[in-house]
């Protein structure tokens, strides 16, 4: 197997470093790695809060839900949705923007995530690990205070990275039978592939090293969105300049 494929497919979530220090010269070239991703219209709306002060660190690390990985790993990343300066630029160049756009948060943060996954294929290559932290999301409001984001700016993810102190399973993933469709959307035979992983997902937290539970994927997607999921984030957005016209 070609080893960079062999590399994606093998992809853990990390969430116990050593205390070992990455390399500035390392670090800056994982983030130059990052800015290889694609982005639309070259826009490049994205910008890294490198998270180094303690205090802030465990701040946030509570913040985003209790994850003390937050505050133990060798660098933490926070990923910025930035039309900010995108803006600035416009009005530089003579032109006022059109703020709010529904398009605006869309590029933004698909510009962010894409630049994120490319940190993390990287840093992988490199031996480290890494666990995105959609916590930031919880209280964003706190967060953004603390990192002092301006308006026009949102953290997307917090981003932990390091190097790995555990040896974890690869999570299996729903079949491609399921994820791809040929020319239309067809749901046909879904049901019975998703059963089908449903066991394979109880045999996996059954076998797997450390926290084994019973549990089947689609029990636990029922369970997060059976209720309204992260609710500020619509009135958060808005107050921060994504008003989603």
């Amino acid at each position: 197997m070609n080893p960079v494929i062999e590399l994606l497919q093998s992809h853990r979530s990390i969430r116990k470093f050593t205390g070992e220090a990455i390399s500035e010269e390392l670090l800056q070239q994982l983030l130059r790695a990052g800015q290889s991703a694609a982005t639309s219209s070259h826009v490049q709306a994205t910008s890294i809060i490198r998270v180094r002060e303690t205090t802030k660190r465990e701040a946030i690390a509570e913040l985003a839900g209790g994850q003390a990985y937050v505050a133990d790993c060798a660098e933490f990343l926070v990923f910025c949705a930035d039309m900010k300066r995108v803006f600035d630029a416009s009005e530089r160049a003579g032109t006022e923007p059109r703020r709010g756009m529904t398009e605006q948060f869309i590029i933004a943060t698909v510009d962010t995530a894409l630049f994120a996954q490319n940190v993390a294929v990287a840093a992988e290559s490199a031996g480290l690990g890494i666990c995105y932290i959609g916590g930031v999301r919880n209280n964003p409001e706190q967060i953004s205070e603390i990192l002092a984001l301006p308006r026009d700016v949102y953290p997307v993810f917090g981003f932990c990275m390091g190097m790995p102190d555990q040896d974890p399973e690869v999570k299996p993933r729903l079949p491609l039978e399921v994820i791809v469709k040929e020319d239309t959307y067809s749901d046909d035979g879904e049901a019975t592939e998703i059963a089908a992983f449903d066991r394979t997902m109880a045999d996996y937290y059954q076998r797997r090293s450390s926290n084994r539970k019973a549990a089947r994927w689609s029990a636990q997607i029922s369970v997060l969105f059976a209720e309204k999921t992260r609710p500020h984030m619509r009135d958060f957005l808005g107050k921060r300049g994504f008003e989603l016209k």
